[in-house]
């Protein structure tokens, strides 16, 4: 199927590993060119060296700090320049440290909001006028299966990514009419370094090992695996498509069922 995003352009955040490359990949093959952003210099640099052989699309890396959202603004401005103006923004930011949601002190849930939640916001915030100019657009934020059925050892993740679906669900009926969709994609347990660290922070809560831990997380899946990277990616790319251009302000999941909730 021809998703009909060919010479799009976009913005990827966390495009220099796991999901976030994943879904680049996946653009970049559509011929969409594609802008990452991190943190981590030299991974990004390996992962445009990377997306920019697997074309048909172009891709170039972006140095970012979401820990900093009030220089968001000129960062898109910087980017844009660069490599033009966004059609469509992945929103996909790290995870807090481990933990439950109780004793974490303020600072670690205020520094946690400014990067997963207000990055978000400020991103978008930037971009969006293009778009409804352009009156195109697509807008999707990944967050995790802990919004709807919580993480035991992400009590952070869980309470602040649950902020982002009031704020996208709203966000949909602000600019639906201008052909920009926003939309939430929920990923369940994905094969990621996330989602093995997670493993490990299990392990040690529960005082098994590190097998134990996975072999009981793949249990509880219907499909008794972890998803793929690219199971994942395509599922974004579709959504990022000119051909869902009908769906907004919906919850997409790909979660190999674990979420029990219809």
């Amino acid at each position: 199927m021809d998703l009909g995003i060919a010479g799009k352009r976009a913005l990827v955040l966390g495009g220099n590993r796991g999901i976030g490359l994943g879904i680049a990949r996946a653009l970049v093959q559509e011929g969409v060119d594609v802008a990452i952003a991190a943190r981590d210099a030299q991974r990004l640099q390996a992962a445009s060296a990377e997306l920019c052989a697997l074309g048909p699309g172009k891709a170039a890396g972006f140095a970012l700090d979401l820990g900093e959202p009030d220089g968001l603004a000129a960062f898109v401005e910087h980017v844009t320049q660069a490599f033009g103006p966004i059609d469509i923004l992945v929103n996909n930011t790290g995870g807090p440290e481990y933990g439950g949601a109780s004793n974490r002190g303020t600072t670690a849930w205020r520094d946690s909001f400014e990067q997963m939640v207000m990055s978000v916001i400020a991103l978008t915030d930037a971009v969006l006028p293009g778009m409804r100019e352009r009156r195109w657009g697509r807008v999707l934020t990944v967050v995790s299966s802990g919004v709807v059925q919580p993480i035991p050892v992400l009590g952070i993740s869980n309470s602040l990514r649950g902020a982002l679906l009031g704020w996208s669900k709203t966000l949909s009926s602000e600019v639906a009419a201008d052909g920009v969709t926003v939309n939430v994609l929920v990923p369940g347990r994905i094969d990621t370094e996330r989602v093995r660290l997670t493993d490990e922070a299990v392990a040690e809560r529960e005082g098994i090992s590190v097998e134990e831990a996975r072999r009981r997380s793949t249990g509880i899946i219907p499909l008794q695996r972890y998803g793929k990277v690219e199971e994942f990616a395509a599922v974004a790319a579709f959504i990022a498509s000119e051909r869902a251009s009908y769906v907004t302000g919906s919850m997409v999941r790909c979660d190999g069922g674990i979420i029990r909730s219809v």
